[in-house]
């Protein structure tokens, strides 16, 4: 009688967003594959990134209903003239990259996913992936097979560079 076969542990991704409607579509979509934990902002990410090993992470763009947001609201706030409003605005439309970048800048080198259509923004993805890569990016029209490719490829250590 043969040992049975131990199943591989399933990799494990740290998705980062908002709110919790990508990590409830990525549960439904990815039927168990991966292993998904969640933080809701860049400081909760990377608090359970000094404490938890992960394979790789997928993050969202936008961040409108974040507890906390990176990045320097005065400095912004210079930028555009002291309207405040149009600060934060710009905070959380970008907050992705403001987390990408504290993501590296604390060390974190695992493969990143971004949820955001770079298709119209190819010098930026490109520039972006430069600094921070690696790194890959699911645009809006990506569907359940893209997502379980792009994903299982990062968590392999080969984000793709779109979907």
């Amino acid at each position: 009688m043969s040992a049975p076969v131990a199943e591989a542990p399933r990799p494990r991704v740290l998705v980062i967003e908002d709110g919790f409607e990508y990590i409830t579509n990525l549960r439904q979509f990815l039927g168990g594959a991966l292993a998904l934990d969640r933080a809701g902002d860049g400081p909760a990410a990377l608090s359970i990134l000094e404490s938890s090993a992960f394979d790789a992470i997928f993050l969202d763009m936008r961040f409108d209903r974040a507890p906390a947001l990176l990045g320097d609201l005065d400095e912004l706030c210079a930028r555009f003239a002291g309207d405040t409003a149009r600060a934060r605005r710009f905070l959380e439309d970008n907050q992705g990259t403001y987390i990408l970048a504290a993501l590296r800048e604390a060390g974190c080198g695992l493969p990143v996913v971004m949820s955001y259509d770079f298709d119209g923004e190819p010098r930026r993805f490109q520039n972006l992936a430069k600094r921070y890569g690696p790194l890959g990016y699911l645009n809006d029209a990506a569907g359940p097979v893209e997502i379980r490719a792009a994903l299982t490829a990062a968590a392999r250590g080969a984000p793709g560079a779109s979907a």
